[in-house]
């Protein structure tokens, strides 16, 4: 039984179900890792670390390149690629990155969203009301606080006194 197996530079523990290790692969969720199994004909069921080395490499080959499958369209999380227009599945780095280049061409394109992203604002229309005040000082501090943040910034700078010419300026000034 082997330990620890590696699948799109995820350490897979040999431990556990084929079914709930591949959904520690970013991009595959509990759909998508029964999809595969079912498709390579594996039980889910199994032990990963007790699977043959061909099965691994099955397993290995699917999950690069989910999208050769036979499997149903709504089940990939990359359909009509604006940049290729063919229907994909992303794993492991490949998502992330994708989705800064999707962020980044919406803020150049400046459309709502991408102005909502690069101004830090809720994007899908949730309520910015109340809830998403994390971070910033919202309404009146207390007395108490306020006492406690004069305390940890310390004393109140005293006056720089000016220099003896320039008090000597002042009072020429005002004769």
């Amino acid at each position: 039984m082997k330990k620890i197996i590696r699948i799109r530079k995820v350490d897979l523990m040999g431990d556990k179900k084929v079914g709930h290790s591949l959904t520690k692969i970013k991009g595959i969720d509990f759909m998508m890792s029964n999809a595969i199994l079912n498709t390579i004909n594996i039980d889910p069921n199994l032990i990963l670390g007790d699977l043959s080395d061909a099965d691994l490499e099955k397993i290995r080959e699917v999950v690069e390149s989910p999208a050769k499958l036979k499997l149903p369209k709504w089940l990939l999380n990359r359909r009509k690629d604006i940049d290729t227009g063919a229907d994909m599945h992303l794993t492991g780095m490949d998502l992330p990155l994708a989705v800064r280049d999707d962020v980044k061409r919406m803020q150049e394109t400046k459309t709502r969203k991408g102005i909502r992203h690069a101004v830090g604002l809720k994007v899908r229309g949730q309520r910015t009301q109340a809830h998403p005040r994390h971070g910033r000082t919202v309404g009146v501090i207390t007395k108490k606080k306020a006492a406690k943040l004069q305390k940890s910034t310390g004393p109140a700078k005293e006056e720089k006194k000016e220099s003896p010419k320039k008090e000597a300026g002042k009072k020429e000034a005002k004769k």
